[in-house]
């Protein structure tokens, strides 16, 4: 396969940043024109909370049988664990990556 022409890269490139900054100027803008309801409000939160559970769960589930496959789960592990004792964010990230770094070069 071969690589993009460089023209359709920029230009998709561009499409992406316009999206981009567009998605991120509308929720100010549209806040004081759009009233949610209270039960959507709920929902909305519900929802990111489910979004970044699945996320999680993706990034903690062994991707093959090799013994590296160990190394993610135990920095996700790692990492919520310290989150759940409120660690400070940077603290939990480095912790996570380190567990993971360790346990990838040992096993």
């Amino acid at each position: 396969m071969s690589a993009p022409p460089t023209a359709a890269l920029l230009a998709g490139v561009a499409v992406l940043a316009v999206g981009t900054y567009a998605a991120r100027v509308a929720g100010p803008a549209l806040k004081t024109r759009v009233a949610l309801t209270a039960r959507a409000r709920r929902l909305a939160d519900t929802a990111a909370v489910v979004l970044l559970t699945a996320l999680v769960a993706i990034a903690a589930l062994p991707q093959d049988g090799s013994p590296h496959s160990l190394a993610r789960p135990a920095g996700v592990l790692v990492g919520g664990v310290l989150a759940w004792r409120r660690a400070p964010f940077l603290v939990v990230v480095v912790a996570a990556a380190a567990t993971t770094a360790l346990l990838r070069r040992t096993l």
